[in-house]
């Protein structure tokens, strides 16, 4: 797993099942949570038959596409999985014609992947066909193209322009609990079409593979900020500082910028608190560029100047923006292409609506200064211009102009008593960021696995829709997963209905 602690497996009586890749501390390798036995699928048959077996054998079954998974939903302890990393098909369609529909509703340049494509092959693809594809944004572009990330809605540097990846989604293929192969768009099982776009991944079957719409290839412009002080807490300059961004993200969104703003809390007690942006916009002047964030860096820069009378001044290391050809070259030179991989990670987040940025920007930039690691523009814009009944995903997305994530760390052979104290300090800095605007949601793939109120946070209104839906397609619930539709009738290790 990216994160090894989702390979771990802790009893009740705190005593810890892993297999460390520290071997010094002299704990014995031992299974955890990871699936003990499964499939390595290369076809839609091999995992037919695999669903089937799972079936027929009462088999607590995990899928795994390829990538992360936050939540650990792609393994469980004792498990039988489904891997799908290796069917790694791309199609790019000069011309695409949902199924079912009639001749004349066609769609150019669609890209279908298959379930283990990454963003990665995905990217390189769409560009050679002088095409841009609405996708994440990690380190080496590992994260699957057709699995958990479009089943959790999918965010993206581009959803201010081009909307959140589940409204760029043609059609899928699944095959269902009973090994059945079905087609979902809007003409064919609009319904599962429907849950499948947001309605959480490993939920109701298992997707073989997606066809995106793509867009064309345009130039982005890339903006590129750093602010900080040598300070325990935000010191006044540095809050000014932050308090303006809350301010004008409702602006920057609509205007096309998307990307991630990386923070060095106030509460991991480094002595320094600083805050760097990564933005793009795509196809717009350079003219129409500065006038969006210009006045930004040089509202910041006269803070700045301005800053000896705080506790630490105010130093920016830089800020400029910078033309590139498309966003598969902003990608290229600026996503690193390792990272990210091995460290114990556990997240928390939540998405903030517009509303209270406008309403409270002070009292957000506080807030996100002292709790969090990423207040990411990956909404509003676009994303907020389609109707919240559309897909399954939660209606929340719709409203919310930023996402905001922080999480913990630890290291290896780190009891489970401390484990558990420093995810309640999560959980307390999680609070402050839902108390914010307590009727919005969270991401279902970056979000804290112990969300007091898991049908609210990740679904919303479409909950009960969604959970009809799982019923007709997953009648025994094969497919279960943490914090997933359903997951609430079992036990807390999702092996005993309750």
């Amino acid at each position: 797993m990216q994160e090894p602690n989702f390979e771990t497996f802790t009893f009740p009586n705190g005593t810890i099942d892993a297999c460390y890749l520290n071997v010094t501390l002299g704990v014995p390798c031992r299974q955890g949570s990871v699936s003990v036995i499964g499939v390595d699928a290369r076809t839609v048959n091999d995992i037919q038959a695999a669903v089937k077996f799972a079936a027929e054998h009462n088999l607590r079954l995990a899928v795994k596409n390829t990538g992360h998974d936050f939540f650990g939903r792609s393994d469980a302890r004792g498990s039988f999985v489904i891997w799908t990393h290796h069917m790694k098909n791309v199609t790019m369609h000069q011309s695409f014609q949902l199924t079912a529909a009639p001749s004349n509703e066609t769609y150019d340049f669609a890209l279908t992947v298959e379930a283990g494509v990454q963003w990665h092959d995905a990217y390189s693809a769409a560009d050679a066909s002088e095409r841009t594809i609405v996708g994440g944004v990690t380190a080496g572009g590992s994260v699957g193209a057709a699995g958990g990330w479009p089943a959790g809605g999918g965010h993206s540097a581009l959803t201010p322009t081009f909307g959140l990846g589940v409204d760029n989604i043609l059609e899928m293929t699944m095959v269902t609990a009973n090994g059945t192969f079905l087609t979902a768009n809007t003409r064919v099982n609009p319904d599962l079409f429907w849950a499948l776009r947001g309605g959480g991944g490993g939920t109701y079957g298992i997707v073989t593979s997606i066809t995106y719409r793509t867009h064309p290839r345009v130039p982005v412009i890339g903006a590129f900020f750093s602010v900080g002080a040598n300070a325990s807490q935000p010191t006044a300059s540095l809050l000014a500082a932050f308090t303006e961004l809350v301010r004008i993200t409702p602006n920057l969104t609509d205007a096309g910028w998307g990307g991630y703003t990386d923070v060095v809390p106030a509460f991991l007690g480094a002595g320094a608190v600083s805050f760097d942006i990564t933005y793009i916009i795509p196809n717009v002047s350079w003219a129409a560029a500065n006038a969006t964030i210009q006045p930004y860096f040089d509202f910041v820069s006269a803070l700045a100047a301005n800053s000896s009378g705080d506790a630490a001044p105010m130093a920016g290391s830089f800020a400029f923006t910078k033309q590139y050809t498309s966003f598969f070259d902003w990608y290229m030179q600026t996503i690193d292409e390792t990272g990210g991989v091995g460290a114990n990670l556990e997240l928390g987040s939540w998405l903030l609506p517009r509303t209270t940025l406008e309403g409270n920007p002070q009292g957000v930039a506080e807030t996100v200064l002292e709790t969090i690691a990423g207040y990411y523009l990956v909404a509003g814009g676009a994303a907020s211009r389609v109707d919240p009944d559309a897909a399954g995903i939660n209606p929340a997305w719709r409203k919310a102009a930023v996402h905001t994530i922080g999480g913990t760390t630890w290291a290896e052979g780190t009891t489970a008593n401390e484990i558990n104290a420093l995810r309640a300090a999560l959980n307390d800095r999680n609070a402050r960021l839902r108390a914010l605007a307590p009727e919005s949601g969270a991401y279902f793939n970056e979000a804290s696995p112990f969300e007091p109120d898991f049908k609210q946070a990740f679904f919303g209104s479409h909950y009960d829709r969604l959970r009809a839906i799982k019923k007709a397609y997953d009648p025994q619930v094969l497919f279960i997963v943490t914090e997933g539709v359903a997951s609430d009738e079992w036990d807390s290790t999702l092996n005993c209905r309750v």
